[in-house]
């Protein structure tokens, strides 16, 4: 197994930082430094080369300095699936002609026409501490969640998601109209049919492959947790054609369509999805776990979905783990650890304390973090 690797990072005009570039010579990568220092900021950075709008999901705008021009950017110098490149990032600033800032990305200086080509050369999977209500929270964030597994997996899935979101708007909008046009309801719903089925056998799919990871993993130092897609449109994907599928859908859209209307929205479908997680040692949903039990399952999860990537691409994920230590006792610190090192993955773990990377220190990358500020200790 071989761990895709950052090399060097380059932020120049991003979130606190006006510039900033560290290297880095090892899989262990530790950014420490008191709270609101730019931590999060940096590892932020590196999200953001791969599909999606990065660990924050924040507008463009919102990533640039403050007391810059509205411009920003970040690169990687990074060994990964294809050899060397250099994957960069960023917006020009707005200007009175151009207010609208468009995201470039660009591999080896060179033009491409989105994050997604950025997955053939890196995978980065992250675990945030806004993650730790995962299992308490709404089906939408479950279901987000969800998608970015799914996202690491196949680089397409964002787009297939967005089409089925920009696709279920059209039909709501029709429906808006007290007597709506039949055949453009029709057009609508064949789009709409065919863009859901193929979300949900992606869907379908990772899960059932990530079910498999985490059953190897029963008795791993983080507990197990089983998953399970709550839809019936999952359900069916395994045993039944596509075009069964869609066909049934479509009859649901055409009957529902008074029902919909009358809501606003569409009341049946993919878009609406859960996550179910239970804790399989108790047998329990991970809603009614501890907190502690709850933040372990969820470690697991992710340990267990990077090691999927590794198993399908033969190259180690990025991770960023953003204050995942703070609540681990010395013994699941050490067994993080530990499961690092086997993982052999790039893991990039921020904290404010120190001393709770004592374990590795001689083994890890370790920075320094002051605010706009990055200092290779």
């Amino acid at each position: 197994m071989t761990a895709a690797h950052i090399r060097r990072l380059t932020l120049s005009n991003f979130r606190s930082y006006h510039a900033a570039q560290i290297e880095i010579g090892s899989n262990l990568v530790v950014l420490t430094g008191p709270n609101g220092a730019g931590k999060t900021n940096l590892i932020e950075g590196v999200s953001l080369l791969t599909p999606g709008r990065g660990l924050r999901r924040a507008t463009l705008d919102e990533l640039a300095f403050a007391e810059g021009n509205g411009a920003w950017a970040v690169s990687a110098e990074t060994q990964g699936a294809l050899g060397l490149a250099t994957l960069g990032t960023g917006i020009d600033p707005p200007t009175q002609d151009n207010p609208t800032t468009t995201r470039k990305c660009r591999i080896d200086r060179e033009p491409v026409g989105s994050a997604a080509a950025f997955a053939d050369h890196l995978k980065v999977v992250w675990l945030t501490p806004a993650m730790d209500s995962l299992f308490n929270g709404s089906a939408s964030e479950r279901r987000r969640f969800l998608d970015r597994l799914v996202l690491a997996l196949d680089a397409d899935h964002s787009s297939r998601v967005n089409a089925l979101e920009r696709s279920l708007r059209a039909r709501n909008r029709l429906l808006e109209d007290p007597r709506p046009d039949p055949h453009w309801l029709d057009a609508a719903e064949h789009e709409t049919a065919e863009l859901a089925v193929a979300v949900a056998a992606l869907r379908a799919e990772a899960v059932n492959r990530l079910r498999t990871a985490l059953a190897a993993r029963r008795d791993a130092p983080f507990p197990a947790a089983e998953i399970a897609l709550d839809g019936w449109m999952e359900a069916m994907v395994p045993d039944r054609p596509a075009l069964e599928i869609e066909d049934r859908y479509r009859g649901v859209l055409r009957d529902n369509r008074a029902r919909d209307a009358a809501a606003g929205r569409t009341l049946d479908g993919p878009h609406l999805t859960d996550l179910a997680v239970t804790y399989a040692a108790k047998n329990i949903p991970a809603a009614t776990a501890s907190t502690g039990e709850q933040k372990a399952l969820l470690i697991g999860l992710i340990l267990a979905h990077a090691g999927l990537i590794a198993d399908m691409t033969g190259f180690a994920p990025v991770l960023l783990l953003d204050e995942v230590v703070a609540h681990l006792d010395p013994g699941r610190r050490q067994a993080l650890y530990d499961e690092l090192a086997t993982l052999d993955a790039q893991a990039f773990m921020t904290g404010a304390d120190p001393a709770a990377f004592a374990d590795i220190e001689g083994r890890a990358a370790i920075f320094d973090v002051s605010p706009g500020r990055v200092t290779a200790r």
